[in-house]
């Protein structure tokens, strides 16, 4: 009983560390993408291009499009979790913070490994924040709520969402190019591969003793008595999150 016992906050600690240090992560490779100007991934391209218009820092761009996003979770009675919040505002500040670190990169020979670097980084950071399961980031719940609510393939509601975003942010002076591309192509595979990576063990079950309800060896049973068995029903609006 106690080893169980002891595993649970452990199991939480390292939820808890994977969660902030793929966001942290995520940030960070977004802004290397920015400094090798290549070309961002889909809603990176967004960011900038608010971010040009408004003279406002890409992260904090980030964030308040991240918050945005999440308020458009309410009409789809959307619940968010610890990991929806906290991917609003740990993105935002670590892309701003990387950026701030990271110089300017000149050169092609310099610029095509960052570009590569960010976006493999990306991969990382995507299979550390999914697999902690504290529930997913604003923009996928977007996509999973709008699939829910119009009954239209994940495929095509993230397909719509993706093109809406890019044009969008390269009519407003983002930057689109061979990285928006071998993103769109890589992330898919690299996130896979990181989430088997980082999946955590599922926690162990609470070790089980006799019941006080199990009537003793020797004990006749009691007969249940004739009719239908009631059936317990959950709270009204109760729902199970994300562990």
């Amino acid at each position: 009983m106690s080893r169980t016992t002891d595993r649970r906050p452990t199991h939480l600690t390292r939820r808890l560390v994977q969660l902030y240090a793929g966001l942290t992560l995520y940030g960070a490779s977004s802004a290397l993408l920015v400094r090798a100007g290549l070309g961002l991934e889909p809603w990176g391209v967004l960011h900038q291009g608010l971010a040009e218009l408004t003279g406002i820092s890409i992260g904090v761009v980030s964030i308040i499009v991240g918050a945005i996003v999440l308020l458009l979770w309410i009409p789809m009675r959307q619940r968010p979790g610890l990991g929806t919040v906290s991917n609003v505002f740990v993105v935002g500040l670590a892309m701003d913070g990387t950026l701030a670190f990271v110089g300017e990169v000149d050169g092609l020979g310099a610029r095509i490994p960052v570009m590569v670097l960010g976006i493999v980084l990306n991969g990382v950071a995507t299979g550390l924040y999914i697999a902690a399961r504290f529930g997913p980031g604003p923009r996928d719940g977007l996509m999973t709520g709008l699939n829910r609510v119009t009954g239209r393939s994940i495929r095509l509601v993230r397909t719509a969402i993706e093109v809406a975003v890019v044009v969008t942010g390269f009519l407003l002076g983002g930057s689109l190019g061979a990285g928006t591309v071998l993103y769109a192509l890589a992330i898919g595979p690299l996130a896979q591969l990181f989430l088997r990576v980082f999946q955590l063990p599922a926690p162990a079950p609470a070790a089980s003793g006799p019941s006080p309800l199990t009537p003793p060896t020797g004990a006749a049973t009691p007969t249940p008595p004739a009719g239908p068995a009631p059936v317990a029903t959950p709270p009204s609006g109760q729902a199970i999150l994300p562990q």
